[in-house]
């Protein structure tokens, strides 16, 4: 059975970073395309991210600078069947349970969906809260 289980969220400091982990089982990680997505308390889900079959990432949360922009990197690691999300300069606003998804579709085209509809298979989440 595909499951997707999110860790490495937490408190910390405004400023700091975070790295969350997505493991994968079931399949083998690096053949599908993901989506990272968070969700605050009495907000919708919103996607942070993707990355595609091929490794390349894409942004979903709406950004206004490009400093805001590069504070997400989405990345998988070949090697433990792992996705990853790093997030530095935590801003309270990134306060949220985040979640990793994948649409299941095996060795996919380039690109990927920010949409949370069209991903098929979610893990539980992880608690991010940012506060001094």
């Amino acid at each position: 059975q595909v499951q997707l289980v999110e860790s490495g969220g937490g408190l910390v400091n405004p400023g700091g970073s975070l790295r969350l982990t997505c493991a994968g089982s079931g399949f083998h990680l690096p053949y599908y395309r993901f989506g990272w997505f968070r969700q605050a308390p009495g907000k919708e889900r919103e996607a942070v991210g993707c990355i595609d079959g091929d490794g390349r990432s894409y942004r979903g949360v709406p950004m206004y600078s490009a400093s805001a922009e590069s504070r997400f990197t989405i990345s998988k690691d070949y090697t433990d069947n792992t996705l990853h999300l790093q997030i530095d300069f935590l801003k309270p606003e990134d306060t949220a349970r985040y979640f990793c998804a994948t649409d299941l579709v095996l060795n996919a085209g380039p690109g990927c969906a920010i949409d949370p509809r069209k991903y098929d298979r979610w893990g539980q989440g992880t608690q991010v809260t940012v506060a001094s």
